[in-house]
C-alpha cells in the first residue's frame, strides 16, 4: 500500500564542507513542488543548488538543478520509490563547500540526505478516495447521514433539497461497494447514483 508523510520531516548533513539540507514533505503535484522550490530559493540565495524530487502518480519529476545529470534528482526520487511513498517532494539545498565530491560522492550525498530525513518521518497509509452522488427521497435522507456516520472516514460533502434530495459524499475506496449496498438494501432500492 502506498504510503504518504503525516508531516515534513528534516535531515542536514555535512560532506567535505558542503552542507545538504534535505526535506521531505506531503505535496500534491507539481504545481505546489514548483512553488515549495521556487520559496526553498528564495529563502536559500546563497545556496549553490535546490534539487528536487516528486513521486505524485502522473506529475512525478527530477531536477538536478545545475549538479552533473543524474546525480540529485533522479537517485533522490529512486529513494522516494523505494519506500513505496506517493504525494511526496523530496529537496535537498546544497551550499557547495569547494570541495568537488565527484558523481559518486554526489549520487551518495544526496541519496543519503533524503533516506536520513525519511528516518525522522512519519508514514501514513494513502488511502484513496471516491466521491459519490445520489438523489434520494426526503424520508431517506436520515437514513444516509446515519450510514455516513458510521462508515469510518466517510463525509458528507454537500445536501440540496428540490423535489428530492441530492447528497454528494467521500468516503475512503475501500469502503464504496459495501456503503451503496447497504444503502440500496434499506433504501428498498429507492436512492438514484448519479455519475460526476
Amino acid at each position: 500500500m502506498p504510503l504518504n508523510l503525516a508531516a515534513p520531516a528534516h535531515h542536514e548533513l555535512l560532506i567535505k564542507k558542503s552542507r545538504f539540507i534535505a526535506c521531505v514533505e506531503p505535496c500534491a503535484g507539481r504545481e505546489a513542488a514548483l512553488a515549495r522550490v521556487a520559496e526553498l530559493r528564495a529563502q536559500h540565495a546563497g545556496a549553490a543548488h535546490v534539487c528536487w524530487a516528486l513521486l505524485a502518480g502522473g506529475q512525478s519529476a527530477a531536477n538536478d538543478d545545475g549538479e552533473p545529470g543524474g546525480t540529485a534528482g533522479r537517485p533522490m526520487l529512486e529513494v522516494l520509490r523505494h519506500q513505496d511513498l506517493e504525494g511526496v517532494l523530496a529537496t535537498v539545498v546544497r551550499y557547495f563547500g569547494g570541495v568537488k565530491l565527484g558523481a559518486g560522492g554526489l549520487v551518495r550525498a544526496y541519496t543519503d540526505a533524503v533516506a536520513q530525513a525519511l528516518l525522522g518521518a512519519q508514514k501514513i497509509p494513502l488511502v484513496r478516495r471516491a466521491e459519490l452522488r445520489c438523489t434520494l427521497p426526503y424520508a431517506l435522507e436520515g437514513l444516509l447521514r446515519r450510514e455516513i456516520e458510521l462508515t469510518a472516514g466517510a463525509q458528507l460533502l454537500a445536501v440540496q433539497h428540490g423535489a428530492l434530495v441530492e447528497a454528494s459524499l467521500s468516503l475512503p475506496q475501500p469502503a464504496v461497494a459495501a456503503f451503496v449496498e447497504r444503502l440500496q438494501e434499506s433504501g428498498q432500492g429507492r436512492i438514484g447514483w448519479l455519475s460526476h
